[in-house]
């Protein structure tokens, strides 16, 4: 069966994370993904690990991709470049605003000759508004969003979320979901149109249980204060006498009352809404006095969305995630070594069989 983006072409100006993977995400739905690289190539191929003489997080990010080098002040690479877009579906940018206008390749010189093209930019903060031409990487835009803000733990102390947040939520997905709905329009009218997709914006769509908090009431939550966020004994990390983590997402009552019964919290500290904060305490004290290999097969009896927090390294070996085929994909390197090839959140139906695929070469 065809996957349902073949025969479609995109071009890539896309470098490190957010608009490589979205069209990473297209290339594994079939699309034939033409990456535009500077002479020099992108950073991002020089970045260690190495696989096979190259970055290892390039190969991950641009998988069964091609590679054109080119330089736009020159007019044969020009030349060769219009010719690429003349048959292209989509086109995908990273660049601040303004910069594909000079160098001439803006959306409204380009759909004035091909009015089918859908032209997607990603950037920081948007097309518009004052922060528009602002510098910013992702801790950036999820601190200048107050999403940040709602993470729980000491200021002396901070913690750097380990994902990156609006790369992804908030520019390769919502990149990939207003290609597709781009696509589907097109396939009604005939037109192509421009797609304006700021990391920052999505950063609210995170921050959806906050706002319920203050557009209702008018008190937005504070650091460590909303349920989900540190703010409630259901929903915590709690140390074990061998200081590992156990994740607590005992929410709803049934699975709170089968958590205490499992640790052996009695009396009125069960009731967590009456005072929180000894609950929570009594509850480390129960966690903190046994190992974390004593308490898995406590919780996985319990059934009660408790487990433990694992390394990566056992997670991609865990039978469940291993059985789902999530690792079955390979990139083939140019030296002949295969290197597992990076999960997308793509039904296994719309992509080819797993095979080796090898990461775009420098040409």
């Amino acid at each position: 069966m065809a996957q349902p983006l073949a025969g479609l072409t995109v071009v890539d100006f896309t470098t490190l994370l957010p608009g490589p993977l979205a069209t990473l995400m297209l290339a594994e739905a079939g699309a034939r993904v033409i990456k535009i690289e500077r002479p020099g190539f992108e950073d991002m191929r020089h970045f260690p690990p190495r696989f096979d003489g190259e970055g290892a997080a390039f190969a991950l990010l641009n998988r069964g991709k091609e590679s054109l080098a080119l330089d736009l002040k020159s007019d044969q690479d020009r030349s060769t470049l219009m010719a690429l877009l003349a048959d292209a579906d989509i086109l995908v940018e990273q660049f601040r605003p303004g910069v594909m206008d000079r160098l001439g390749l803006g959306y409204d010189t380009l759909c004035a000759t091909h009015p089918r093209l859908i032209y997607c930019s990603i950037s920081g903060y948007g097309q518009s508004g004052p922060r528009a031409h602002e510098a910013g990487h992702d801790i950036n835009y999820i601190g200048n969003t107050g999403l940040l803000a709602l993470q729980s733990g000491p200021t002396d102390r901070p913690t750097v979320p380990p994902a990156l947040i609006a790369d992804i939520g908030g520019g390769s997905f919502p990149a990939m979901i207003n290609i597709l709905l781009a696509l589907r329009q097109r396939d009604m009218t005939g037109q192509g149109c421009r797609l304006d997709i700021a990391m920052s914006d999505a950063m609210f769509t995170f921050a959806w249980y906050a706002l319920a908090f203050g557009f209702a009431t008018g008190q937005f939550p504070k650091a460590g204060e909303l349920p989900l966020a540190g703010g409630s004994p259901r929903y915590q990390l709690y140390p074990t006498r061998d200081g590992k983590l156990v994740a607590c997402g005992a929410l709803e009552q049934k699975f709170w009352v089968a958590f205490c019964e499992a640790i052996g919290l009695e009396g009125a500290l069960t009731n967590d809404f009456a005072d929180p904060v000894a609950t929570k305490a009594a509850v480390a004290a129960l966690i903190a006095a046994r190992t974390a290999d004593e308490w898995q097969p406590i919780f996985r009896a319990a059934d009660c969305c408790v487990t433990l927090v694992v390394p990566l390294e056992e997670a991609v070996r865990d039978p469940h995630f291993v059985g789902r085929g999530l690792f079955d994909h390979s990139i083939a390197g140019a030296q002949g070594n295969v290197m597992t090839a990076l999960p997308v959140p793509i039904d296994p139906q719309f992509r080819d069989a797993p095979a080796a695929k090898p990461a775009p070469k420098r040409s």
